[in-house]
């Protein structure tokens, strides 16, 4: 690839980036607006004697139901309720923290174009790497693919670390990945079609059994829940020793092997 190419692509995923913060940030605001709406609303309709549907409208989904269901972790998963999942050896002497949303495109990037370098370094020992997974694309775009693309990388990883990583870097290839508008991850049948690219899992019974029965969707619920007590405000996000991983100045997470480099190098050091 070209220099000019190069700077192009990233230039595009910097602006990507940028629209999607900008796009979150205004879809919380609205999300609050609507809550004191939609409160007001709730008010009204008791007054006036339509409690009913109110009640109605306010029964828990099922993913609200795991959300206080009791927790089947899965292996390979340490810490209460299982949510802390570090991959790597043992002798390896720093940690890399990596938050990420499974629907979020910008991840999608960072796996595309650091992915396989995070992959080999690990393997390498060079770090270790924490895994923290988001779902508040759910909330903004009214979705479920986050949580349960969240639990079927539960069953993943209850299969083996690799089969996590490999069924991770399956999802957020550009192949499989779809717009954050369309939540094909919501669908058991899209999520196991992408898992049948990945050996470990190709005709896995009980990696089937546990996408499609939720094993570990109380698991996921759990683990979102970290992610809001870490105050890390937006995926992907990279930490070392406490300290996130940015650009420069910016607040830009790095989206090449050459700039994920260059913030990794002095991290290791310190």
């Amino acid at each position: 690839m070209s220099a000019r190419n190069n700077q192009a692509n990233k230039a595009a995923a910097r602006e990507r980036l940028r629209e999607e913060r900008e796009r979150q940030a205004k879809k919380e605001r609205t999300r609050r607006r609507l809550v004191v709406g939609v409160s007001a609303v709730a008010v009204l309709a008791v007054a006036g004697g339509i409690g009913y549907a109110v009640v109605r409208s306010n029964q828990p989904s099922a993913w609200d139901a795991a959300a206080d269901a009791a927790v089947t972790a899965p292996k390979n998963t340490e810490g209460e309720n299982g949510t802390t999942v570090v991959i790597g050896k043992d002798s390896a002497k720093k940690t890399l923290e990596l938050y990420e949303d499974s629907r979020c495109p910008v991840c999608a990037t960072f796996e595309q174009q650091v992915g396989p370098t995070v992959e080999k370094d690990v393997a390498a020992g060079r770090y270790k790497v924490k895994y923290v997974g988001a779902t508040f694309i759910d909330n903004f775009d009214q979705g479920e693919g986050s949580k349960n693309a969240l639990s079927a990388l539960g069953a993943a990883l209850d299969v083996s670390p690799e089969a996590f990583l490999k069924y991770k870097e399956a999802l957020y290839s550009a192949k499989w990945h779809p717009d954050e508008k369309t939540d094909k991850f919501a669908k058991d049948s899209y999520l196991l079609e992408v898992a049948d690219t990945v050996p470990a899992l190709k005709g896995n019974a009980a990696f089937r059994k546990n996408v499609e029965a939720g094993t570990f969707d109380a698991w996921a619920m759990k683990m979102s829940e970290a992610f809001d007590a870490s105050g890390v405000t937006g995926t992907p996000t990279l930490k070392m020793d406490g300290k996130a991983l940015t650009v420069g100045n910016s607040k830009n997470p790095p989206l090449s092997a050459e700039e994920f480099e260059t913030v990794l190098a002095p991290a290791l050091a310190g």
